[in-house]
């Protein structure tokens, strides 16, 4: 039985969408869109790509050879996922054009090298002053790798090694196919965001709507299927044959937008490159925590028959599941601390600034206003999970406000919504300014230790009534929004 394909995803000239636009129509409808118009200067689409049109190999052979990357073996499935070897640039580069010689077309199938996708590759932290692109406007507010450009996913030395990708890296990355690799259906880490520029190359994209998830998963809601043209079992996949599918078919230098919770497979139909970023922020924080509760208790379900032989259970539980999905409880909570307190501090800025300071910058009071508003509703369904009922103090506020990292993070935030909301020639230092007023508000100091998702709320809550208190002007956004 042949896949049902409905609809098509819209397509929009990204230099005639505002960045409200692109918020109110996609974000938060949660609506995927490809966007044009966008790639024309960027560094990737000239150095990376021939005259007519295919791969540069040579190019990433000569420049990045040495890199060592993950290689995807589209012919061999590993668990829920293809086999991947590690391999540097130049032998994959070696591999691809092995498999283009044009000997290679009278061999069988069979004994053909396999096709490789090159996946996952961190360029950006491996080539920093190699500006190969522009992130688009869009995409700006990436709460994801502004937080992993400053610090580690996980705070505990356990969790991680200097030469953990999970702990230390980014989530932007590069992939490199020839035609027919394919990755399987998947919904993106941590049920993020994501974005997908082609800089050369053809991709067909196959996504269903989060409505419809329930449908690609067994009998056991455990798991889901691999490849959605090999011929699925009915008797383990029983509500697959009811899947509406929607298609899109991705040009060069058109970037695909993937809300939270699609599930997509994805085949090249040309040699291609693209750029991919992972990202979340203010409109899809919900979805990263119901996908930390589902992934707990399946960890929780997993080890249960040994709770009473083991001295720290939630402790394992909460080490399983940063080992599995990316992060833990305790690791997602001092994330949107750090956040609330770098919001905090600038909005405590800008509303204790003059009248002119104000009106220039209300539409940045109102994305922080409404930043904090995320992050509240957040820690109140974190409240009652049962990971946190063990009292362990998670955050120092002493500490953190006075930690380089936490500044460079306020810097990059303050730069990022500058960019997006207000580019105006009156550019002011919130950063600084910002973590200096924290230091000086008298709520702060009730907070000297961040212990539970409670805390959050609380400390959000009693920067709210000071700065009413106090009668500061433009007060009013917070108020609405929480």
């Amino acid at each position: 039985m042949g896949l049902r394909i409905v609809g098509r995803i819209e397509r929009v000239n990204g230099q005639e969408l505002t960045y409200q636009e692109f918020v109110e129509r996609y974000l938060r409808k949660n609506q995927p869109v490809v966007l044009t118009g966008l790639m024309d200067d960027w560094r990737a689409c000239k150095n990376w790509v021939t005259r007519d049109g295919r791969p540069n190999l040579p190019f990433f052979a000569t420049h990045f050879g040495k890199s060592r990357v993950q290689v995807a073996d589209c012919g061999t499935r590993e668990f829920t996922d293809q086999k991947r070897v590690e391999m540097s640039v130049s032998e994959f580069v070696e591999h691809w054009l092995m498999g283009c010689k044009p000997e290679e077309s009278d061999i069988p199938t069979s004994d053909r090298p396999p096709v490789l996708y090159l996946k996952d590759w961190h360029f950006v932290k491996d080539y920093p002053d190699y500006v190969a692109y522009t992130t688009p406007v869009f995409f700006h507010d990436d709460w994801l790798n502004l937080y992993l450009d400053c610090y580690h996913m996980h705070t505990d030395p356990e969790m991680y090694q200097a030469s953990d990708d999970i702990s230390c890296s980014d989530y932007r990355f590069v992939y490199m196919g020839a035609k027919g690799s394919w990755t399987p259906l998947h919904a993106d880490v941590f049920r993020s965001y994501s974005w997908s520029a082609n800089v050369c190359g053809k991709k067909q994209w196959l996504f269903l709507s989060p409505s419809q998830r329930h449908l690609v998963f067994d009998r056991n809601m455990k798991n889901t299927v691999y490849d959605i043209f090999s011929g699925v079992s009915e008797m383990t996949f029983p509500g697959f044959k009811e899947t509406i599918w929607t298609e899109c078919i991705q040009e060069e230098n058109e970037i695909i937008f993937v809300p939270s919770g699609w599930y997509h497979q994805v085949q090249n139909l040309e040699d291609t490159i693209s750029i991919n970023h992972n990202w979340f922020n203010a409109h899809n924080l919900s979805w990263i925590w119901d996908l930390l509760s589902r992934d707990y208790n399946d960890a929780k379900e997993y080890i249960e028959d040994i709770r009473d032989i083991c001295d720290d259970f939630e402790g394992l539980c909460q080490r399983n599941l940063a080992a599995n999905t990316g992060m833990n409880f305790y690791d997602f909570l001092i994330f949107i601390t750090r956040f609330a307190f770098t919001y905090l501090g600038q909005l405590y800025y800008l509303l204790k600034g003059d009248d002119d300071n104000i009106q220039h910058s209300s539409l940045t009071v109102q994305q922080l206003a409404l930043n904090l508003a995320s992050i509240r509703k957040i820690a109140m369904k974190m409240k009652d999970a049962e990971g946190f009922r063990k009292h362990r103090d998670i955050l120092d506020t002493a500490e953190t406000l006075n930690d380089p990292k936490f500044s460079e993070l306020c810097i990059k935030v303050g730069n990022t919504y500058r960019m997006m909301l207000e580019p105006q020639p009156w550019i002011y230092n919130t950063a600084k300014a910002g973590i200096d007023v924290l230091r000086d508000s008298d709520f702060i100091k009730n907070w000297s230790l961040v212990c539970t998702p409670g805390d959050v709320v609380s400390c959000i809550d009693n920067a709210l009534e000071n700065l009413d208190r106090k009668g500061s002007k433009g007060s009013t956004h917070l108020g609405e929004l929480v």
